[in-house]
């Protein structure tokens, strides 16, 4: 089976490797298994993987991770695969599609 993907080149996902301390909290925190211990400090493995929960800089000690976090588009995303029409994101209308750009549920927001 091949390797899902979020989005190719989006990902705001940062991590500087000098003041990784190795506990592996970004490791252990992380869904979509980007990030792994090399060296004893974290690594990137995956960028276009993450789907910028936020985890990894959320439990990161030293503040060696960043990314923007937020839902968003993957909130609305998930929430329209569950069934649910509460949660979505500008991108997604009540039916599942994407809004024309200028219309009033926000249409090429993302």
């Amino acid at each position: 089976m091949s390797r899902l993907t979020y989005l190719k080149d989006v990902a705001t996902l940062a991590l500087d490797r000098q003041r990784c301390v190795g506990c592996e909290m970004c490791v252990a925190v992380c869904p979509r298994a980007v990030l792994v211990m090399a060296e004893g400090r974290a690594k990137i493995r995956h960028r276009d993987d993450c789907m910028e929960c936020g985890a990894c800089v959320r439990n990161c000690p030293t503040a060696a991770v960043t990314v923007r976090a937020g839902v968003g588009c993957a909130e609305a995303v998930l929430n329209r695969m569950l069934g649910r029409k509460s949660g979505a994101c500008c991108c997604l209308d009540d039916d599942g599609e994407i809004p024309a750009a200028g219309s009033q549920d926000g249409g090429g927001c993302c």
